[in-house]
């Protein structure tokens, strides 16, 4: 029996797969167990920000491996001291909760939100508002939290004390602050699950106006535009403002799984002893993944993103059958007057591995992707969306 039908016999299916089995790879190329070479435009929904088998991430995960693969959070660690230390002074943040994936990451961002404006206004001040066309994960509250009812419908009842603005709408977010008791307000700079929507300047600054005058702590889902994604460490940081609270998970591990809540010095000493935790938040191996991520994300190599990304509009926007191109650095979204299903499919056939978000195709390459293959891959999908 193949593995495909093996898993389709005893993986729960949550997950509409592509006929394809993945054996091995190698920077921006992955293959089946046949030998068919595919071109990785997705990088596991934006994981593994340096490829497949990278070196360097390798050889320090390995090196972590040797000494120790886990220990409790009732001990310290280096990989885990030295990762807080790094993402701090990266973001001129004071302290980091580490958790395991996106969703955790946001959930702590959410309690840090509840606890501020419990201390600060009373046990009423509970309400956050997200975005309309948000995701923020698959738990029950950051389900809630996503501002789509489609994830909503099977698992009612929701979390309580979520209500969504409208996105590049100041007045939306104006409203709900002013009808509800709001503690926090979240928000995607891009809306990747979403459809890869950007949010406007003025939006993001006028929601972080809406923050100093009200007293609410503002929360970036960093957790896929963050690690370099959009061309810089973290998309907040196109906007010329500074969150409370940063969250972000996926490319900062490489392909293990990490996820980190940011806070600054309003909102570092919010949780104490006893308010969190997580068994495998900081583990050192991830941690040490993280590390040889985080360390190679400087101005020339953020540089290099930002040229890939103009190259891919440039090459885009005018090309036949498509309609637009949205999205920041190297986190795309082409919308295309083919539905979006069937371009993927080709390009699938012609050894393209491409993503979708809505109606688009979501492009999440490698961030280190080299240009001779980024080009590659894009003249395929011209070539698709074309016919």
């Amino acid at each position: 029996m193949s593995n495909i039908n093996i898993d389709k016999e005893f993986v729960a299916n949550t997950y509409a797969r592509f006929p394809i089995e993945i054996s091995y790879g190698n920077g921006s190329y992955l293959y089946s167990p046949d030998g068919k070479e595919y071109i990785d435009m997705g990088s596991g929904i934006g994981v593994t920000a340096f490829g497949i088998a990278d070196e360097h991430w390798k050889n320090a995960v390995i090196e972590q491996l040797s000494k120790v693969q886990h220990t409790s959070n009732l001990y310290y660690t280096e990989p885990c001291a030295q990762l807080a230390k790094m993402l701090c002074e990266r973001t001129g943040m004071k302290k980091v909760f580490f958790g395991n994936s996106g969703a955790e990451a946001n959930e702590c961002a959410i309690k840090v939100a509840r606890k501020y404006g419990a201390d600060k206004k009373g046990n009423d001040c509970n309400v956050i508002i997200t975005l309309k066309n948000s995701f923020h994960g698959r738990t029950l509250t950051t389900l809630s939290a996503t501002g789509q009812d489609k994830f909503h419908e099977l698992f009612q009842p929701l979390t309580t004390g979520f209500v969504h603005a409208i996105a590049n709408d100041l007045d939306s977010v104006q409203k709900l602050v002013k009808n509800n008791n709001v503690c926090g307000i979240m928000i995607e700079c891009v809306q990747g699950e979403g459809g890869v929507n950007v949010l406007t300047k003025e939006f993001v600054k006028g929601v972080r106006e809406i923050c100093d005058n009200q007293d609410i702590i503002m929360i970036v889902d960093e957790v896929q535009t963050g690690n370099g994604r959009t061309g810089e460490l973290y998309a907040y940081m196109n906007y010329g403002i500074k969150p409370d609270v940063v969250t972000t998970a996926k490319g900062l591990g490489g392909g293990l799984p990490i996820g980190c809540c940011i806070m600054n010095e309003k909102t570092e000493n919010v949780l104490s002893f006893g308010d969190h935790g997580s068994t495998f938040g900081g583990n050192p191996v991830c941690s040490a993944g993280a590390i040889s991520v985080i360390e190679r994300i400087d101005e020339s190599f953020l540089n290099e993103v930002k040229l890939k990304s103009e190259y891919v509009f440039n090459a885009l926007k005018n090309a036949s059958g498509v309609e637009s191109v949205s999205g920041m650095g190297l986190m795309l979204g082409i919308k295309t007057v083919r539905p979006a299903k069937d371009v993927v499919a080709e390009c699938i056939e012609k050894g393209v591995l491409c993503l979708t978000a809505k109606d688009k195709v979501r492009l999440l390459p490698a961030l280190n992707i080299p240009f001779e293959t980024l080009k590659k891959a894009i003249e395929t999908i011209k070539e698709v969306c074309a016919k």
